[in-house]
């Protein structure tokens, strides 16, 4: 509100809250920071678990990063930012989420100090991005290449993304279904390999081992036969995928058909199931012994196909329907009357088999199928969908490693490389940036420090005997948590692609730059239900942080 002679210019409306400057910019920072370390204690093979429970009381019981802040309900928009970086770094990587959560936290951290110093942000943010674009480089120089035929080396990568989560017991065992999945459904494209992760079907059933996870070359579809006297196996199935209802048509516009004798309707029901009869007789005709359908199947049509003993399955969802085409060869026919023998696909047995009380079909011995599925079991549903997320984040290395060929150590030794590399290049650029780059080697130092404190080890000391290793050993030694101890991460397996730590540090630092770069929040008043709340319902904005 401003005064102009004598008459109050209101521009802003009531209940709005502004923070300007330096007060802006600690706000942000502290949500940020907030949430980097709401996530911190997950980070690692010694990482704690979190349990979410939302306003229905369901629980989620997790210590993945992108997964526990999409189940917090937050409601700063600088802590919003960090939630965005978690996605981002799930999408594009898949795994790292936390790493990336962390680093931005530190980075914001480190680049308080400097604005504490009266150091301009704009002198931090260019600093910053310097910083950014010099560890791309480090990190392309750093990555070794390897051969994607290279299977230990795929089932290292996904043992470590697996190892710290609620399924390590199990992780040499899942690694190579993540390992194996992939492969299958990696397509060569030149000289490079292209994966799409919509190939690999996740199917949940409760009940079992997580050691009875297993991957079906084929598809899994979580339905049942739907005439009783139908067979429940086919060997040597000649499959048909059919995008249309084995039903009678009704027509596209509104008609009144007048019957006015009882042989009249007598004709119009056998015209009825002539037309039925005759779908049925075509998917007999060209050779199919099972029927998948998108869309319902009637009652008559049932029969007829359980008379020919055909299996069939109705309202498969289309994903499904495309997994199938996939797997088995066939192609989706929108229409029954185009039906060929050429459109059928072909698998060595479809079954109907009980999982947990539950039917479901099992396409399984597809020749080269390019959809496959991973039936995963476990306890309880909360383990279940922790093996899920597991699994999730192993398959996406692999896929990186399979597309882009190149790995890196992981166990912090990336980051504390970068930081040795990073000080060098500071003293080579001088000025005022040089501070804001020394500031963005320290920051990096957080991750092989929170590893040991993960561990229950004195961070400190491990950080300072790690980094005296790694300058006389080589830029492969990180922390070993479980020994407490420097170690090579090359030679004990702990590697990731190095799209997972090129990801994490690039979305980390544009999320501390953009942040950084606020010096004004204004704050519209929420729209209040409760119209007694005069306030406008956002007097805690910028406070209550959690």
């Amino acid at each position: 509100m401003a005064q102009l002679t004598g008459q109050p210019v209101v521009i802003l409306p009531e209940g709005t809250q502004r923070y300007v400057g330096k007060d802006a910019q600690r706000l942000n920072i502290l949500a940020a920071r907030i949430i980097a370390e709401t996530v911190r204690t997950t980070l690692g093979p010694k990482g704690m678990d979190k349990m979410l429970v939302d306003s229905l009381g369901d629980i989620v019981i997790t210590n993945d990063g992108a997964t526990i802040l999409d189940e917090m309900d937050i409601q700063h928009p600088a802590a919003k930012m960090m939630v965005e970086v978690a996605k981002t770094q799930d999408k594009e990587a898949g795994d790292g989420t936390t790493t990336a959560v962390v680093i931005a936290g530190e980075l914001l951290r480190k680049a308080e100090e400097l604005l504490d110093q009266n150091i301009h942000p704009s002198i931090i943010v260019k600093g910053y991005t310097m910083a950014a674009e010099k560890t791309q480089e480090i990190l392309d120089q750093m990555a070794k290449k390897v051969n994607v035929d290279d299977v230990e080396v795929l089932k290292k990568a996904a043992v470590t993304a697996i190892t710290g989560k609620a399924a390590e017991e199990e992780r040499e065992y899942l690694a190579g279904i993540a390992v194996e999945a992939v492969r299958q459904v990696a397509e060569k494209i030149g000289d490079g390999y292209k994966v799409d992760l919509d190939n690999i079907k996740f199917e949940k059933k409760e009940g079992g081992a997580v050691s009875d996870t297993q991957l079906i070359r084929g598809v899994v579809i979580d339905k049942e036969v739907v005439h009783p006297g139908m067979p429940k196996r086919v060997e040597g199935a000649k499959i048909a995928l059919i995008n249309e209802a084995l039903e009678v048509k009704e027509t596209e516009t509104d008609a009144e058909i007048r019957i006015t004798s009882p042989d009249q309707l007598q004709a119009f029901l056998e015209q009825e199931e002539k037309m039925l009869r005759e779908m049925v007789d075509k998917i007999k005709e060209v050779g199919a012994n099972v029927v998948f359908v998108q869309k319902g199947i009637d009652d008559l049509a049932q029969h007829y196909l359980a008379k020919y003993g055909i299996m069939a399955v109705r309202r498969v969802k289309k994903s499904d329907m495309e997994k199938l085409a996939k797997a088995t060869g066939a192609k989706i026919v929108t229409n029954i009357r185009d039906l060929t023998s050429d459109d059928l696909g072909e698998a060595k047995l479809v079954e109907q088999r009980k999982v947990a009380g539950e039917n479901m079909i099992f396409v399984e011995g597809c020749r080269n199928p390019k959809a496959v599925t991973i039936l995963i079991r476990g306890g309880t549903e909360h383990v279940v969908d922790e093996v899920e997320r597991a699994l999730e984040d192993a398959v996406k290395v692999v896929k990186d490693i399979v597309e882009d060929g190149r790995i890196v150590a992981a166990g912090g030794a990336p980051e504390i490389e970068l930081s040795i590399k990073l000080d060098e290049y500071a003293k080579e650029v001088g000025g005022k940036e040089a501070l804001a780059i020394e500031n963005f080697a320290e920051a990096l130092k957080v991750i092989p420090r929170t590893l040991a404190e993960n561990a229950g080890l004195d961070p400190i000391e491990t950080l300072v005997k790690v980094i005296a290793a790694h300058k006389e050993r080589g830029s492969t030694i990180g922390v070993d948590v479980f020994e407490g101890e420097p170690a090579d991460m090359m030679e004990r397996g702990v590697i990731a692609p190095v799209r997972v730590t090129k990801q994490a540090i690039k979305s980390a630092s544009e999320a501390a730059i953009m942040i950084l770069r606020i010096d004004d929040v204004i704050a519209a008043s929420k729209l209040d239900k409760d119209k007694g709340n005069e306030s406008g319902g956002n007097e805690n904005f910028g406070s209550d942080l959690d």
